[in-house]
């Protein structure tokens, strides 16, 4: 079987970039292992466009955000399924100096896109403690990841596009203008296999910092009209039950739910959280994040047959559609990929 491009992973990466490329008339390929368990199926999946205990402007936001709502909105409709969650965001604020600077923030042009608006009490203290006030945004949501990369599995199959399989890069075959893996040949083939970047053989001098994050399911009698964002995330995911994140863990990167991580979140929970819960769950994913917390994409700086789309850490949801899309021209149309995310600033290391 020939095609233009083999995928090695269906995680949210693995998704949006076969997707993007599909979608431009090429072939391609899906290399995905079901029963390897990643980070894209556990994630929270929230596209937040301020973020951060400083509640800072996520990078790239006025770009991001615009062309991610209307992508996933448009894949909905092609595979027919429903997985974007268009919902605001509420932050409540900690202090009146911080109420005051976000209301002169909120007539800054740089801001006014992604705010809804600015309360300067309470607004949802029936569920949260929010005696400042808070920040309700615009243009966020969440994506139910699994859904989507179910979804878009189910349509890889029908097209035959799918191998689930595992795929080993020691077996791979660097031939003059494509790459074979046994009885497949591909023009390239693209690795989104996130931490196992780690020890694949083109790719493992890139600097990788992996971390395991927690999330815990709770259910809840009260119907959130928002999803609380401070210190946790609260998502409400419909019949009273939320999803409550998440930790940090550089250490123990295994995907075992820990007491000490249900322990920091109920803590922080609690603190945010006005109302009666019950804990129903608790899941673990190790997340492909960077040093320096920017994207790994590019091709090989020896073979020209073989590229990366990775290291999308907490964020990829936010950073794929639009990744995918630059890296699609990057490949087809020799456009330049913007150098924070281009692996081109690590090739000293290889």
């Amino acid at each position: 079987m020939e095609v233009d491009y083999m995928i090695v992973g269906q995680g949210i990466a693995g998704t949006v970039l076969a997707d993007h490329l599909m979608n431009d008339g090429f072939s391609v390929l899906v290399f995905d292992d079901p029963a390897y368990s990643n980070s894209s199926r556990v994630a929270g999946g929230l596209y937040n466009p301020i973020t951060g205990r400083k509640m800072v402007k996520t990078w790239l936001a006025d770009e991001l955000f615009p062309y991610l709502i209307d992508y996933y909105k448009d894949l909905e409709t092609r595979i027919g399924s429903e997985f974007l969650v268009d919902v605001p965001i509420y932050r409540p604020f900690v202090s009146i100096e911080e109420l005051n600077e976000w209301m002169g923030k909120s007539s800054e042009p740089a801001f006014q896109p992604f705010i809804r608006e600015v309360y300067g009490s309470s607004k949802f203290g029936k569920h949260i403690r929010d005696k400042f006030g808070g920040l309700l945004l615009n243009q966020s949501g969440y994506l139910n990841t699994g859904g989507m990369i179910e979804s878009f599995r189910a349509y890889l199959s029908g097209k035959n596009a799918l191998r689930e399989q595992s795929f080993d890069p020691e077996n791979l075959e660097l031939k003059e203008g494509g790459v074979a893996y046994g009885a497949y040949t591909a023009g390239k083939v693209i690795f989104c296999d996130g931490p196992l970047t780690a020890s694949n053989r083109f790719f493992s001098w890139l600097p990788l910092s992996p971390v395991k994050g927690e999330l815990l399911y709770i259910k809840v009698s009260e119907a959130f009209e928002a999803i609380y964002n401070r210190g946790v995330f609260i998502i409400p995911i419909g019949d009273g039950i939320c999803k409550v994140g998440a930790t940090y863990d550089h250490i123990n990167l295994n995907r075992m739910a820990t007491e000490k991580a249900r322990k920091q979140l109920i803590e922080k929970l609690d603190g945010l959280i006005d109302i009666p819960y019950e804990v129903v769950d608790q899941v673990a994913g190790i997340r492909p994040a960077t040093k320096d917390r920017r994207p790994f994409i590019g091709i090989h700086p020896e073979h020209a047959q073989i590229g990366i789309f990775g290291g999308l850490g907490t964020k990829g949801v936010s950073l794929a559609p639009y990744f995918a899309r630059q890296f699609v021209e990057h490949m087809t149309k020799s456009e330049e990929l913007k150098m924070e995310a281009n692996i081109q600033r690590f090739f000293s290391l290889y």
